[in-house]
């Protein structure tokens, strides 16, 4: 366990993979600037691989002041032992106060890894991070300037709350695209500082010849308009009437995760807690009830148009425009009308 330092930063660890940023820590980093100006400190990210010092500065622009640089070609590809050495050890030369991960698939590996060998909390999967005090009253004590990780619980049915008070640093992972992609500043500057490190090829538990990344066949984030069904649309082949739609207005076809575990689309489509989070200018919702679970990756859409034959679907809750109706008899003349404009 590391003391609380209350001057420490606040760190990001910043996913690149093949001399790429990965969104995520963009996004975090936005977040990250918030907490560090609300707790008067700064912000650092962490930044590992091969070769990749040259990164730092889109990660100044987007709100780090320092970026700890850690390369060697042993950290050329992710490894779970690696990663998690350098890291600890860097968290106990500068001590940060939080640091925060992507809940990516790296993400959700490494942060429990670290967690575990600092003996520090972790809260997985937040969808807000705000700072605040807790009075603990079996202490008679208020604790000030914690992190609030804030994250759905008991099946996405609350909102809960978590602190660490008394672990150091305080970590958390967070969804992708939960957080707003902050706005580059090309004129920020910040300072490097590149750690040496000292690893032998004995440490490693295995030798990683090259990686192959699957591209996914969808890019929901950037899309501009989304039309996603649900496990109500009833079939695959009704599912096409989304295909179509979402063909008729450029769209990008989403789903919920029922839809997906019923077959009806791929997995890269899914959208909600346990897949992409979206803010399109218009979310049409098809024969999706509207779980809570599915709500938290759409609910932030500019304008939802929900499609379903149940009145009382939750859907409705937040939708900005109702159409209670049979999907097959309204789609087929949603896509008409747009054709006849077009």
């Amino acid at each position: 366990m590391i003391s609380v330092n209350p001057k420490g930063e606040v760190w990001v660890f910043a996913e690149q993979h093949e001399g790429k940023i990965e969104d995520i820590a963009l996004e975090l980093l936005g977040r990250a600037r918030m907490l560090g100006d609300k707790l008067g400190v700064k912000v650092g990210a962490v930044l590992i691989g091969d070769q990749i010092k040259s990164l730092a500065e889109k990660l100044f622009h987007y709100g780090a002041d320092n970026v700890y640089v850690l390369e060697n070609p042993l950290l050329e590809h992710y490894q779970t032992n690696s990663y998690s050495k350098v890291i600890c050890d860097l968290i106990h030369k500068y001590e940060p106060q939080i640091m925060i991960y992507g809940a990516s698939a790296c993400g959700r590996d490494l942060a429990p890894r670290v967690a575990s060998t600092i003996k520090a909390g972790l809260t997985a999967d937040c969808t807000d991070l705000q700072i605040g005090d807790h009075e603990n009253k079996s202490e008679g004590k208020v604790h000030k300037n914690l992190l609030l990780q804030i994250r759905p619980a008991f099946g996405g049915n609350i909102i809960a709350t978590i602190i660490n008070y008394d672990r150091w640093p305080q970590m958390a992972t967070v969804r992708e695209g939960v957080m707003p992609m902050p706005t580059p500043d090309a004129k920020r500057k910040g300072q490097v500082i590149a750690e040496k490190i000292t690893m032998q090829k004995t440490e490693l538990p295995i030798e990683i010849l090259c990686e192959h990344k699957r591209e996914k066949k969808v890019n929901l984030k950037a899309s501009r308009i989304v039309v996603a069904g649900g496990a109500g649309v009833g079939s695959k082949d009704n599912f096409k009437l989304v295909w179509e739609l979402a063909n008729a207005l450029g769209a990008a076809p989403g789903a919920t995760r029922a839809a997906v575990d019923l077959g009806f689309i791929d997995r890269d489509h899914q959208i909600g807690q346990t897949g992409t989070t979206v803010r399109p200018s218009l979310y049409i919702a098809i024969g999706i009830s509207g779980a809570i679970q599915h709500q938290a990756g759409m609910s932030d859409s500019q304008k939802i148009i929900a499609i379903n034959n149940d009145p009382t679907a939750p859907i409705f809750d937040v939708a900005h425009y109702k159409i209670v109706g049979d999907l097959n008899d309204v789609i087929p003349k949603m896509i008409k009308a747009i054709k006849a404009r077009v």
